[in-house]
């Protein structure tokens, strides 16, 4: 038995960061999918392979253990060793005990960019699994197993990225309705560009509510700021007031700037995307390295050539479809 199931990534335009303290973000999936295939194994491990990221590795049912095809640990903290958590624990998840199964992920989404990978190969899995041991799973409980993986990984998570990466689509979310589909009055001609560095989610979003804690008479207007401007964001995505769109997104950049989450390396691709043409641009998810994603018309090809000169960049697509099994 062979069955599939994908999962788009994702791109926060407004909120992120503040989305964790229940204020609302607005987010696209993009064309960019994780896409797992479950199939019987040989024996009771499960053999886990993501030739992207060069992973080939075990995970003992008995014991827990997850290591190389070729016996050896893989390393804690490394992006592969975070990877192998998130699909152990989503296995974990379902109803029937899952062993002795072959595990492969295709994937297109940078990891550690921003641009939700995890949040996708969660949601993938779990869809895959689920029509491999044949269970019932609507859209809202795979969107919110998914969180509870991310949560049991990363410590603290948001329910944005597993929502969009199973509705798909162009949504404005807010933890109290979850996501609501915006439709633009306006073209959305995105550029991402994501650095060499990965950002680490679990230990930016500590790191902000640190700062919180330390700081809460300054960085609480700072998050009550993002709501105000996100909800903005919103009315002129609507109203497809491009320029308004523009403004919003640079703003939000320096109100992501103040809670710590920049870095040299994203400044550079902002502020270039900027001089080549974008209307608006700004870091994307986490931060700390990762992605930056830029609002462009009349001027993708530009922006993309800017971005390409010094880093990795390419267009995105808004994807309308979520995950599918």
């Amino acid at each position: 038995m062979k069955v599939r199931a994908s999962a788009p990534g994702k791109a926060i335009l407004f909120g992120e960061h503040a989305v964790v303290y229940g204020k609302p973000a607005i987010a696209v999936a993009v064309d960019k999918r994780a896409r797992v295939t479950i199939k019987e194994g040989t024996n009771d491990n499960t053999e886990v392979k993501i030739p992207k990221l060069d992973i080939d590795a075990v995970i003992n049912h008995e014991t827990g253990l997850v290591t190389r095809v070729n016996g050896s640990q893989l390393e804690p903290g490394k992006f592969d060793a975070g990877i192998m958590e998130y699909i152990q624990v989503a296995l974990s998840q379902l109803g029937t005990p899952l062993d002795g199964l072959k595990v492969e992920v295709d994937l297109e989404i940078p990891i550690g960019a921003g641009l939700g990978s995890s949040a996708a190969i969660t949601v993938a899995t779990l869809a895959a699994a689920a029509r491999y041991t044949q269970e019932e799973m609507t859209l809202e409980t795979l969107a919110h197993t998914a969180h509870q993986v991310e949560l049991q990984v990363q410590g603290a998570a948001s329910p944005l990225d597993t929502t969009v990466s199973t509705k798909g689509g162009f949504v404005y979310f807010t933890r109290e309705k979850g996501a609501l589909k915006i439709k633009p009055a306006l073209e959305m001609p995105l550029v991402v560009g994501y650095t060499s560095q990965p950002g680490n989610t679990g230990a930016l979003v500590e790191g902000v509510r640190q700062l919180r804690e330390a700081h809460p008479t300054i960085v609480n207007p700072i998050l009550e700021v993002m709501e105000d401007l996100t909800n903005q964001a919103r009315e002129s995505i609507i109203q497809g007031e491009e320029k308004e769109v523009g403004e919003l997104m640079n703003i939000n950049q320096g109100l992501l700037d103040a809670l710590g989450v920049n870095t040299d390396e994203l400044s550079r691709l902002v502020y270039r995307a900027r001089h080549a043409g974008a209307l608006g641009s700004k870091l994307t998810g986490a931060g700390g390295g990762g992605s930056i994603i830029a609002y462009c018309p009349g001027k993708t090809r530009e922006v993309l050539e800017e971005l390409e000169s010094i880093e990795n960049a390419f267009q995105v697509g808004i994807s309308s479809q979520g995950v599918t099994w």
